[in-house]
């Protein structure tokens, strides 16, 4: 018996008790440790052993795709001796984060996709950063505001944190002009529900509860709708999926990431120059250095599978690759009696009902989408090319006509087409790879085109689950170059709520040294307005999202109304990642059924809390692990914010 419970000074403690004092404790204890001393980022799944870093024999990888997750994943690979073959449809590498030369009067500026904040919770990213020593090519924002239009709010301003939950949420109340406004009250069932849901995520058991519902079904019960104004709008519209399309699943692993795992706090950094030109580059160069092959311009044309493997691969560069055929979906928000079109974004093609022949409506003088206009030609609404009823250019500053394509046959709401224009003979142009490993890094439409072109013996789980992911609602960016300045109170990058159409604003000659220098000699400002997930029939054409774009811009900044405007860039597309409802069950995982394909992008299942940037970074090296794994070498240790959140039912 134990001296505790025989000692005649000591009253009797049952074992509950003792539970409930250590319980007690422990948790004073965790709070008190969690306000004064920063937690450390999780390590995912590290190697017990040492194993060896490196191939001792060949083996080769082909990664379809260079968007952050195929930068990544070849990256990895072709340091740890594999012969990686890394492949990109477009002219230019970074996918999402690709960048481009544009001339803007004499000048020449490096144009994006639109502004991305790298978060500190980035932590992967970060890795690969140190590793290739270019921290140098990042500035810190210092702090990020949320605004809202009419004053409906008082401006929210985040700032970097060294706490973990639940005191980043205490700062973040003391720090707030709306905390009284947030509408909570945890004597509400309701309300502790949404508490509990927030702050206690679990990976299966979040979803398991909550992936049937959208994030606007969710919002309809019993919820403090001041918090949904405040954080959970903008936020949820930030991870490019429109609340009425997002899984409140998806949601909850997303402010997890963001907000109640994380103890980094929401000020981040931007790059100095193009992402391109800081990220991209040198992540592609380093590739390189390793022995590494990519090739830019290269179009799949067949994927060849055979007792459940994939044999071989082959590609077209250039011109070339207009001759493999694709398909593309009906546009039901653009009509009119004359065409049908397909597609979307900045990639629409219209043809004749039951025509043999579309044309493609992006403009050969930078991609914007052309439209039909009442005297029956198409123009460009970005900078005034007009071409005619069969696409040939009749006035500047495009100067080749539009592409032609043959359509191959018709489905219900589908057109299969293919190039019209190329005369290289297809068995000449292919080119066929062989390799140890592939890996599909594209975005989702780029993945469902590659099982479109896969023929022989495949495992059709595999292809089920492709043809199942989902494609968000279109995203678009507006960059002006004004001839004068302005005041502006917020941060240069900053979340805007309340808009029809316009939810970020960034204020690029304050953040790149390119604009910067520009504004030292002309006094001139440059501001890019961002869309997340709009509505296409609210804004079926370009024309349309740039008038509500100048529109919203003078609401924000009144003072621009009196400069002249130099110049305007709009970026739009279609094929950010869907997260909908009921989709978390069939969304593929990094290894597949098929033994020497892997899967890598922000469409992939995450086996920890992630998001944007850093999700397609640590799909590409979890892709890249699982065959480093399989050769026996040692793995790269992967990190993340604590995986799952403190308040757990």
């Amino acid at each position: 018996m134990s001296q505790l419970s025989t000692s005649p000074q000591l009253p009797s403690i049952s074992r509950r008790t003792l539970i409930k004092m250590f319980g007690v404790g422990a948790a004073a204890g965790l709070l008190g440790y969690s306000r004064f001393s920063k937690p450390q980022p999780t390590v995912f799944r590290q190697d017990n052993i040492l194993l060896p870093p490196m191939l001792n024999q060949p083996k080769s990888v082909v990664v379809v795709g260079a968007g952050l997750a195929g930068l990544a994943c070849a990256y990895e690979l072709s340091q740890r001796g594999f012969t990686v073959t890394l492949l990109e449809r477009s002219p230019q590498l970074g996918g999402k984060i690709a960048s481009w030369p544009i001339q803007v009067g004499d000048e020449s500026f490096m144009m994006e996709h639109g502004f991305h904040g790298f978060f500190p919770q980035y932590y992967n990213l970060k890795s690969i950063v140190e590793e290739l020593d270019i921290a140098e090519n990042f500035i810190d924002l210092k702090f990020y505001s949320v605004v809202y239009r009419d004053g409906s709010y008082k401006p929210e301003v985040f700032r970097p944190s060294n706490s973990a939950f639940p005191w980043n949420i205490v700062d973040l109340a003391v720090a707030s002009p709306n905390r009284l406004r947030w509408g909570i009250n945890l004597t509400k069932v309701g309300h502790w529900e949404v508490f509990q849901a927030i702050t206690g995520f679990q990976t299966q058991k979040s979803f398991q509860r909550l992936d049937h519902l959208s994030v606007a079904q969710w919002v309809q019960k019993d919820f403090p709708h001041g918090l949904y104004d405040l954080y959970f709008l903008p936020f949820a519209k930030s991870s490019l999926n429109a609340p009425d399309e997002m899984s409140v699943g998806e949601l909850m692993q997303f402010f997890h990431f963001y907000f109640f795992g994380n103890p980094e706090g929401l000020a981040f950094n931007g790059t100095k120059q193009d992402m391109g030109t800081s990220l991209v580059q040198p992540i592609a160069k380093a590739i390189e250095r390793n022995g590494g092959k990519i090739i830019k311009g290269a179009t799949v044309s067949e994927i060849q599978a055979q007792e459940g493997k994939i044999n071989f691969l082959s590609y077209q560069q250039g011109d070339a690759g207009n001759e493999v055929p694709f398909w593309v979906k009906r546009n039901s928000t653009i009509a009119n009696e004359q065409l049908e079109y397909f597609g979307a974004g900045d990639t629409v093609f219209a043809a004749t009902p039951q025509g043999n022949e579309a044309i493609s409506l992006s403009c050969t003088h930078q991609g914007c989408t052309v439209g039909l206009a009442d005297d029956g030609k198409f123009h460009c609404p970005c900078h005034g090319a007009v071409f005619d009823s069969e696409g040939r250019v009749i006035k500047g500053p495009a100067t080749r006509d539009l592409s032609r394509f043959k359509v191959v046959q018709r489905q219900e709401d589908q057109l299969q087409l293919v190039g019209a224009n190329n005369n290289l003979p297809l068995q000449e142009s292919l080119e066929t790879v062989k390799a140890d490993y592939y890996v599909f890094a594209t975005d989702v439409p780029g993945v469902q085109q590659l099982f479109n072109r896969m023929n022989g013996d495949v495992e059709e789980k595999v292809r089920s689950q492709v043809e199942k992911l989902a494609v968000a609602d279109p995203f678009a960016v507006c960059r002006f170059w004004f001839d004068r300045d302005f005041e502006w109170e917020h941060s240069n990058f900053a979340s805007l709520s309340g808009y029809q159409l316009t939810d970020s604003i960034c204020l690029y000659h304050r953040i790149q040294d390119q604009f910067i220098e520009w504004t030292k000699k002309t006094g001139g400002s440059v501001v890019e307005l961002h869309a997340y997930a709009y509505k296409e029939k609210d804004f079926p054409t370009q024309q349309v999202l740039l008038t509500t774009f100048e529109q919203e811009l003078y609401e924000i900044v009144p003072e621009l109304k009196a400069a002249n405007m130099l110049h305007r860039e709009l970026v739009n597309q279609k094929n950010f990642s869907g997260y909908p409802p009921n989709s978390y069950a069939d969304r593929p995982e990094t290894s597949t059924a098929i033994p020497n394909l892997l899967f890598a992008g922000d469409w992939v299942k995450m086996p920890f809390p992630s998001g944007l940037m850093e999700r397609a970074i640590s799909s590409g090296l979890l892709a890249a692990n699982e065959i480093l794994h399989r050769e026996g070498l040692q793995r790269r240790p992967l990190l993340t914010v604590n995986p799952e959140g403190v308040l757990q039912i």
